[in-house]
């Protein structure tokens, strides 16, 4: 893992406070989140907090610090597994380079509806691919929450198919997998880390990016960004983690009473982000976005080779437990 700048800035923000009450410890976690308090995000870990209070009397609590405020998503993953930061909510799109099999969430077109990523990572292959990041980085995933399926936006064209791509600049997230996405639908893409990419987008240095909608939202990027297209071409899960040192640590009693508040947890986040997908599509149009649904079959067919390409890294045997993964 690299070194990063972030940790004398965020030492003094994610110290965790124990004290302890009838011989039962008080905790205070300290959870990282990408977006603000009114996002779907928010919703979820505002959730999460509320049981593991009810479910302990009162001993366990969070105090959620919103807007990257302890660091970039990428960064608050290394901090959880060095047990710099207590817990977190982020994106899939960093973890690709710490575990090759969770860039099968940067593939395009491998999950056609909720309910078949739900199922999914909802099963076996959810609970295996969490054993492998607690394994190799020493972060457990406590449930899957979400980002949800994403769209691009972009403040040149609308996309009604792969060649209104050609010229635009495009902002992908910190992964090989998705810089090959949008090469292959003929945009020049480029990572970039996610507390840049406004700015990127205000300045013209990007002309283009993509999210879910509820966070095209909450970012504001109807702001700077002409062009909604509900291209649906990657679904993005958002786990709720926690440092593996830190749940180790815990007696038995409070690590059962933290699962179980994010079991708790994820069905009302999730249900919140279907909600504010929904409700938020049409905001945006009010907010002066132009909406495109362009027909996603010629898309579909452009990343082919993508996932042909990076089958042997994924894993050809997890790729086809996702795409057909019966729901």
């Amino acid at each position: 893992m690299k070194d990063f700048g972030f940790v004398v800035a965020t030492a003094l923000a994610v110290t965790l406070s124990t004290s302890a009450v009838w011989g039962q410890e008080t905790r205070t976690f300290d959870v990282s989140l990408p977006l603000g308090p009114e996002s779907h995000h928010a919703i979820g870990i505002l959730s999460f907090g509320q049981e593991l209070e009810r479910l302990s009397e009162g001993r366990l609590t969070i105090r959620p610090h919103y807007n990257n405020a302890l660091g970039a998503e990428r960064e608050v993953v290394e901090g959880m597994g060095f047990g710099l930061i207590d817990m977190g909510i982020t994106s899939t799109g960093p973890m690709g380079g710490f575990v090759d099999a969770f860039m099968l969430f940067d593939l395009p077109y491998i999950f056609t509806s909720h309910e078949h990523v739900h199922g999914f990572l909802d099963s076996e292959h959810g609970d295996m691919l969490a054993q492998r990041l607690e394994d190799e980085v020493g972060v457990k995933i406590l449930g899957w929450m979400e980002n949800g399926f994403r769209h691009n936006t972009n403040n040149v064209r609308a996309l009604n198919s792969p060649a209104d791509l050609a010229g635009i600049r495009h902002r992908t997230q910190e992964s090989r997998v998705q810089v090959d996405t949008w090469s292959a639908l003929g945009a020049n893409a480029s990572p970039m880390a996610w507390t840049e990419v406004f700015t990127a987008l205000q300045q013209g240095v990007m002309d283009s990016q993509e999210n879910p909608i509820p966070t095209i939202y909450d970012v504001r990027f109807y702001d700077v960004q002409k062009y909604l297209n509900l291209t649906k071409h990657v679904y993005s899960p958002a786990p709720i983690m926690m440092g593996g040192g830190l749940f180790n640590s815990l007696s038995e009693a409070d690590q059962n009473i933290v699962l179980e508040a994010a079991a708790i947890a994820v069905p009302v986040q999730r249900a919140a982000s279907l909600r504010m997908e929904a409700e938020l599509i049409e905001r945006l149009v009010e907010l002066g976005m132009t909406l495109t649904e362009p027909d996603i079959g010629p898309f579909q067919a452009a990343v082919q080779p993508v996932i042909a390409d990076w089958t042997p890294t994924v894993g050809s045997d997890l790729i086809d437990a996702a795409m057909n993964f019966e729901h």
